[in-house]
């Protein structure tokens, strides 16, 4: 239930959701660049100080944005929901740690389409599968680049190039495993427990879609066998196979 503007913490609430408003868009955004920033500085060593210097600038700069959006925001929020509004808010929490979450916040901006914003069960199923591969897809992108960030200079790693980093991302949120390349690192291996948490995540979510898919398919075959009995067309009847139950004109008296 919606606050009122005069109850209290009604004004606060208000005042948040303005906040939210005027800056989901621009951070989203400024997640998307935080994104690239650090794909250039993973994979191309060869760009020179100055720019490293720079793009590190804009990193740390990007961090500090979204830390003051989430304490702003938290500080909006009436002092009795606030340890509720941090705790609703993983992806947001998330942001502060590892700024790419951020990133995917352009993904909700798809949900503004009209069709996405149905309530059908094709638009709700739609706006679940295209999330989850938006999601699916930034995810392993940046789990690849921080663990090859953090495991291609350790001594006996694996994971030494952008490749070796995507298949194991691949291979490890698929639950398939392989073991030909995996971190060694703490750092890289703690990029591989989100990397598992991820994957059962977005594993949940496909099987979930494709059964719901699967029953409501089902439900339609029921539902139009049902009004074809309703309009007296004729109904093929079962086939029985039990002799017992033959009781043909030459078992007649």
């Amino acid at each position: 239930m919606t606050a009122s503007p005069s109850a209290p913490g009604g004004i606060a609430t208000a005042r948040r959701d303005r906040w939210e408003a005027r800056t989901s868009v621009p951070l989203a955004l400024l997640g998307v660049v935080f994104l690239i920033v650090y794909a250039v500085l993973v994979l191309d060593e060869r760009t020179p100080h100055w720019l490293n210097v720079v793009l590190a600038t804009l990193l740390i700069a990007a961090w500090a944005a979204f830390l003051v959006d989430f304490v702003v925001r938290t500080a909006l929020t009436p002092k009795g929901r606030r340890v509720r509004f941090v705790f609703t808010r993983p992806l947001d929490l998330l942001s502060v740690v590892l700024p790419v979450f951020r990133a995917l916040g352009v993904v909700n901006l798809l949900h503004r389409v009209s069709f996405f914003r149905g309530r059908s069960g094709e638009a709700f199923r739609a706006r679940v599968v295209i999330s989850a591969l938006a999601y699916a897809t930034v995810f392993v992108f940046f789990i690849a680049l921080a663990a090859l960030h953090a495991e291609r200079d350790a001594p006996g790693a694996t994971i030494t190039t952008f490749g070796d980093a995507i298949w194991w991302a691949c291979v490890t949120i698929a639950t398939v495993g392989y073991g030909d390349t995996f971190p060694i690192t703490g750092l890289g291996r703690f990029y591989g427990v989100l990397l598992m948490i991820g994957g059962v995540a977005i594993v949940g979510t496909a099987t979930a879609t494709v059964v719901s898919l699967f029953n409501d398919r089902l439900g339609r075959m029921r539902h139009g066998a049902d009004e074809s009995g309703e309009t007296g067309q004729v109904v093929q009847p079962e086939l029985d196979l039990d002799p017992s139950d033959d009781d043909g004109p030459d078992d007649a008296r």
